[in-house]
């Protein structure tokens, strides 16, 4: 319980600076705001990574899990619903474009690094090449697939509008309902072999750890919340005063602040010996965020509006989303055999380091930077092409044995699944 408790006070020490701030109204510069902001974002998402992390032991079903997925992915949504709302208010400023890049670099973040970081570590830790997973977690595999699919109805369109809005979280409740209804089998698991700050937790009596929960929850939801406009503001300004793309700063910084205690989390499954888990965290992360925050933006575009508003795509944007949906669709593919290769990390993480090289490259170029992004995102789908074609069958099989699993008859394989997270419970 010590650990526990210097660690909050470390988190707690990165969040006064901000509340100072913003109590005060004082901003010194925009550089040192994103910092102060950033720093907070990144310790109250830790505070709720440390909650859900000591829930998932307690909530498996419903509303409550559906909740605690919500609260979890708070530090990207709340910036990225930030850049939308204001996007409603002016449709016609670069809010719409900042909506859009945050939302496409958290996607493309998740699978680029974080999946192939979970294979790097367990290759390093263990000297295995790949990850297994359970026939059961075809269900991931199996949503994460009909999101992507449905994202090149929304590059058809060339924007997002409320009836995506309905049919992401149709797809995300569908999600849910599914994950509630797989058995939920002991693995013989004690507290003290939690990785992380959860073990202490799980020591308390249960009324104290509710307690412990909803008081990080909420100071953490207060926190995000109250640094979220500062923050996402300072790294547009920052953008401006150091001459660097402000759009790529808010692609690529603010999903790094935000997404982190999430990775982290999942980094210590995997060097807990439970790489199976930390994979499937950062699978089910990328349904939450190619459903629901995709899902959000025109919602959060219309209340900004008052009136009912689309997330347009220029060209840009347009090719952005495009090259994300051809991403997720290849880490689909990757994923078919039920299997994550050290090759596979490989390749993900090389095809993410060239879109980023690139984007640095051309950033003055908008006409290459676009072609480049074209280029890029066909190359993903050829490539899921080819591995669609070889692992079509494997996959057949898996979906098969999901269904003998839901319906009882699969308990080997279910208890498989209960060796890591709850998949939805430690959402972004």
């Amino acid at each position: 319980m010590r650990k526990f408790l210097v660690l909050l006070a470390i988190a707690i020490a990165a969040i006064v600076p901000a509340a100072i701030f913003r109590i005060s109204g004082w901003r010194p510069n925009a550089v040192v705001d994103t910092a102060v902001f950033g720093l907070a974002v990144l310790a109250a998402g830790f505070m709720l990574s440390w909650g859900a992390e000591a829930a998932e032991k307690r909530i498996s079903q419903g509303l409550i899990l559906a909740l605690v997925a919500l609260i979890t992915v708070l530090p990207e949504y709340a910036v990225d619903m930030y850049y939308a709302y204001q996007a409603g208010k002016a449709p016609e400023s670069n809010y719409v474009h900042y909506a859009a890049a945050n939302m496409t670099g958290a996607n493309r973040l998740l699978v680029g690094v974080a999946w192939p970081l979970m294979v790097f570590l367990h290759w390093w830790r263990t000297r295995k090449r790949t990850i297994e997973l359970a026939s059961v977690n075809v269900l991931e595999v199996g949503f994460l697939l009909v999101a992507s699919v449905y994202a090149f109805s929304i590059v058809l369109k060339n924007r997002i509008n409320l009836v995506d809005t309905v049919i992401l979280v149709l797809i995300f409740g569908t999600y849910l309902w599914f994950t509630s209804r797989l058995p939920k089998v002991e693995t013989g698991l004690e507290a003290d072999d939690e990785p992380g700050p959860a073990a202490a937790l799980s020591e308390l009596s249960p009324r104290k750890q509710w307690a412990w929960m909803a008081g990080l929850a909420i100071v953490a939801a207060g926190v995000i919340l109250a640094a979220a406009e500062p923050f996402a503001e300072s790294i547009v300004a920052s953008g401006r005063i150091l001459g660097i793309d402000e759009f790529l700063l808010i692609q690529w910084l603010a999903p790094l602040a935000s997404e982190a205690p999430a990775v982290v989390i999942a980094i210590l499954f995997v060097l807990s010996g439970r790489a199976e888990g930390g994979l499937t965290t950062m699978i089910s992360d990328k349904i939450n965020q190619w459903t629901l925050l995709v899902g959000m933006l025109p919602l959060a575009m219309s209340v900004g509006a008052g009136a009912i508003a689309s997330l347009p795509l220029d060209a840009r944007q347009h090719e952005e989303f495009f090259l994300t949906a051809a991403q997720s669709l290849f880490g689909v593919a990757l994923l078919l055999r039920l299997r994550f290769s050290l090759l596979s990390a490989v390749v993900l993480a090389a095809l993410f380091s060239v879109q980023i090289v690139l984007a640095f490259v051309y950033r003055a170029d908008a006409a290459k930077a676009i072609a480049s992004l074209t280029m890029l995102g066909w190359l993903y789908l050829g490539l899921a092409a080819v591995l669609f074609m070889l692992s079509g069958p494997a996959a057949w099989r898996a979906v098969r044995k999901l269904e003998a699993t839901i319906h009882g008859h699969d308990p080997q394989a279910a208890a498989r699944r209960g060796s890591g997270p709850d998949t939805v419970g430690r959402n972004g």
